[in-house]
């Protein structure tokens, strides 16, 4: 019978080592697959930033252009009031 019970015990142990070697596995595949999602999340979230910046930028630009419009704008404004006040400072001087 010691044979036996011999050859039970390696079969425990093996079974033993066994299941901590799945567990250890599944583990791993459990991580695996966290990271993976992990990854996904951040794929999509790169996606969804390009297209923000690439939003913003056009935006951006957008607001540049009005910016140089607008200045050019003050800067012809400020033209014609300075034209304007000389000619009445000269006007007055005349008078």
């Amino acid at each position: 019978m010691s044979v036996l019970d011999d050859a039970l015990k390696r079969l425990e142990a093996a079974l033993g080592a066994l299941e901590v070697t799945v567990a250890r596995r599944l583990d791993v595949e459990h991580r695996r697959g966290d990271l993976e999602t992990e990854l996904q999340l951040m794929q999509d979230d790169r996606a969804r930033l390009a297209v923000e910046l690439e939003s913003t930028s056009a935006r951006l630009n957008r607001v540049e252009m009005a910016t140089d419009h607008v200045e050019r704008r003050v800067h012809s404004a400020i033209g014609t009031i300075r034209d304007v006040l000389l000619r009445a400072n000269g006007a007055r001087e005349e008078a």
